[in-house]
């Protein structure tokens, strides 16, 4: 083990379960995600309507099925609460 091992990014790190985990997040998500944290509901609801348009859906449908896929794998979801997230994003 050398002086210069200490600054060597750690690859096994980059494989964090949690996807909102702040740890695996960057700046810029990080931030995002405190400001809607302080939104009040409705803007919440108007900004969400507004990104989750079909065709915002289709152009990242293999980000989301992804997502999916790993939030049932680490317990977030069931497989019912996947299969009704499909049905409502109509990726199914």
């Amino acid at each position: 083990m050398g002086i210069l091992d200490a600054f060597k990014k750690d690859k096994k790190k980059k494989k964090i379960a949690n996807p909102s985990d702040p740890e695996s997040m960057n700046m810029m998500q990080r931030m995002a995600m405190k400001k809607l944290e302080k939104m009040n509901p409705q803007e919440r609801e108007s900004l969400m309507k507004k990104v989750m348009t079909p065709e915002n859906i289709q152009k990242n449908k293999k980000d989301i099925l992804a997502t999916l896929e790993q939030m049932e794998k680490s317990g977030q979801m069931n497989s019912h609460q996947v299969f009704e997230a499909k049905k409502r994003l109509g990726l199914l």
